[in-house]
């Protein structure tokens, strides 16, 4: 039974091969400073760097670069974006790339007027935004995050061997962003497939809670079933638009909080895989589904029928002649082949964790309550060890 909630996106969304046409009105809405934020540089290479430039050149702005954004934003980085932004007087922060340029540029525009340590305030303390903040404007380049139409936003701490997430409001969501699928298709297909499951996995945090029948899971499995359709197609064909357009839109659905409406919401893989990442800076992604199947299986007797209807409605089992835990198994060694197949990286070992990690991985790993079993520190360690 849906219970009460308000849903609200402020985000507006230009999608398809024409939408960075859409940047020129997009920007005549804000001041003049407008800091581009951008990665290592491949954007330089494919060239939506000189079309973005060109377009705020012609608008009549002045551009403020802030380029070198690492996969996993660090705090660091942060402080030094922040003062960026407020030395400049920045009126629109424009992030060009994939979801850490998404979420460090929406962490950097509630941190320039920051009176506070933002990672104390927002990362530590998971306190409100008190503050100026400068709004965010996005251009997507990789898909995966959902952070072109959320208020997330994840920093990583090396020397306090944390990596942290902050959800915050919607005053803080991208005020428009661009999606246009083709930008995608000079992405290694390792960042791709670790993309891929990173939707995958979103979706899978809220499906796998509750036991209503709630129109939210519907709606997941259908996204769901997409995905895993233009993934098989897109691992071979990587310029097959219908498949990467479907992935794309699959991305910003997934994590634009409506999918969450009514559910408690899980997060407990993110929880690990954040964890691992902080310690061995892996792609984000793939420290998804490396812990992903030693935790589903771990809690699939806790949600059985749930994994049984996942088995079923997602991957087409036949439940005939089966009990509900047979069914839920064998859904779930279908992920797994599925997982397999599309190049995921299936073990913490290959992304640099060790056994003598563990304890730390294990104390950096946050413990939710929203899913169907509440682990504990022992558990925790476990799945770890089961997912070397």
């Amino acid at each position: 039974m849906l219970g009460n909630f308000t849903y609200s996106n402020p985000t507006r969304l230009h999608f398809g091969k024409d939408s960075l046409n859409a940047l020129a009105e997009e920007i005549k809405n804000y001041g003049k400073n407008v800091m581009l934020v951008y990665g290592g540089g491949s954007i330089k290479k494919n060239g939506i760097y000189q079309k973005v430039v060109k377009i705020l050149q012609d608008g009549g702005k002045n551009i403020v670069e802030d380029g070198g954004v690492m996969p996993n934003p660090t705090v660091e980085k942060l402080y030094e974006g922040a003062k960026i932004a407020k030395d400049n007087n920045v009126d629109l922060i424009l992030a060009v790339g994939g979801g850490s340029v998404c979420d460090y540029s929406k962490a950097v525009s509630v941190s320039a007027y920051c009176e506070d340590d933002p990672w104390e305030k927002y990362f530590i303390r998971f306190e409100d935004v008190s503050c100026k903040i400068i709004p965010v404007g996005c251009v997507l380049t990789m898909v995966g995050t959902g952070s072109e139409m959320n208020g997330g936003s994840v920093i990583t701490n090396h020397d306090q061997k944390l990596k942290i997430g902050h959800v915050f409001g919607d005053n803080v969501f991208p005020k428009f962003s661009v999606l246009n699928p083709e930008f995608t298709y000079t992405l290694p297909k390792y960042q791709m497939v670790a993309g891929i499951y990173d939707i995958m996995s979103h979706i899978l945090e809220q499906y796998f809670s509750g036991t209503d029948d709630n129109t939210s899971d519907y709606i997941a499995e259908g996204l769901m079933k997409s995905l895993i359709n233009s993934s098989l197609v897109a691992v071979k064909d990587p310029c097959n638009y219908e498949a990467r357009s479907n992935i794309m839109w699959t991305a910003t659905w997934a994590l634009n909080t409506l999918i969450a409406k009514g559910k408690s919401t899980d997060w407990e893989v993110h929880m690990l895989g954040q964890s691992v990442g902080a310690y061995t800076d892996a792609t984000h992604g793939m420290t998804l589904s490396a812990v992903s199947m030693a935790y589903y299986r771990h809690i699939l007797p806790y949600g059985t029928q749930k994994f049984a209807r996942f088995a079923v409605n997602v991957w087409g089992v036949s439940p005939e002649g089966k009990t509900a835990e047979q069914t839920a198994k064998e859904g779930l060694a279908a992920m797994e082949s599925w997982m397999k197949s599309i190049g995921l990286v299936m073990n913490i070992t290959d992304l640099g964790a060790s056994e003598d990690m563990l304890d730390g991985i294990t104390s950096g790993t946050f413990i939710n309550e929203g899913g169907y079993k509440i682990l504990t520190k022992e558990e925790v360690k476990q799945i770890l060890k089961e997912s070397l």
